[in-house]
């Protein structure tokens, strides 16, 4: 039998029902997300969206910190509720939707098992991620800090993709300026990751758009869509916003280490499907 608990907050009550081993990590799970919403609430006071960005000496935007500062970092507004889409809206192929929602059953995300994970999931860790962009060598790199703990290469030098690319967790990414908008373009992913918590489904045709339009000082507004013909009858489109968080920075993040949630490797009858399952890469 699962267990009950009533949860309070913003004076409105829920209820979760979970078993003991699941309902520890769920209340984990929410310890942390009250603590980033406490440190953004704080940080609150200093965000201004009345400041516009920073540009350089021609006009554009820093996509990053400007130079001489230091690296900062960029992070979800949680309070917002990142990403926002709608799960009913989503046009998916049958096989496509099927595969949602057996991935509803359990928390074996790859993100979480330390697998790189490209374009809209990349941005979504309550750590935040540094954008660095080096001009005099035409390249971007966005690096995340929670999970693997790598980064990715977008390419600003107005080169196409590669005709023959081997898929990878990241796949090919280029990338040009519309105004104040960074646009990335991304194919030549593989199958072993999740673009988002849920489990959006996508195959290897999969192609990605990336928006980051730097609206304030302080706030980037990030747009996905993807398109993926096998998966999907429509493109799939999620948005959230950035927050700047200019005194953080990168720091060591072991995501391996002692192997704490092995609770997440079993499913409901305790049964080994970590490496069993048909669905989980």
């Amino acid at each position: 039998m699962g267990k009950k608990i009533m949860i309070i907050y913003d004076n409105a009550e829920t209820f979760i029902t979970a078993k003991p081993k699941k309902l520890c990590t769920i209340l984990s799970l929410l310890l942390l997300i009250s603590k980033i919403l406490l440190a953004q609430n704080s940080a609150q006071s200093e965000w201004n969206d009345n400041l516009p960005p920073p540009r350089n000496s021609i006009g554009q935007v820093y996509i990053s910190a400007e130079p001489g500062q230091r690296a900062g970092i960029w992070v979800p507004d949680y309070r917002i509720g990142p990403p926002l889409y709608n799960i009913e809206e989503i046009a998916f192929k049958p096989w496509a939707r099927a595969l949602w929602d057996k991935r509803q059953e359990h928390d074996l995300e790859p993100h979480a098992r330390c697998k790189a994970s490209g374009a809209l999931r990349q941005f979504l860790t309550p750590y935040g991620v540094e954008i660095l962009h080096l001009p005099e060598i035409q390249q971007l790199y966005i690096f995340d800090i929670g999970g693997p703990h790598t980064f990715r290469t977008v390419y600003l030098d107005g080169r196409a993709h590669p005709k023959n690319l081997t898929p990878t967790n990241y796949g090919h990414s280029v990338g040009w300026w519309e105004q104040d908008s960074l646009i990335v373009d991304t194919i030549g992913f593989n199958t072993d990751f999740w673009f988002d918590r849920s489990g959006l489904p996508h195959t290897e045709l999969a192609q990605v758009h990336e928006r980051l339009t730097r609206v304030s000082r302080d706030t980037i507004e990030y747009e996905f869509k993807l398109f993926d013909p096998s998966a999907y009858d429509a493109p799939v489109i999620a948005k959230m916003v950035l927050r700047w968080h200019p005194e953080e920075e990168l720091f060591e993040y072991l995501c391996q280490q002692s192997n704490y949630a092995s609770e997440l490797m079993v499913n409901e009858e305790n049964q080994a499907v970590g490496k069993t399952s048909l669905i989980i890469p």
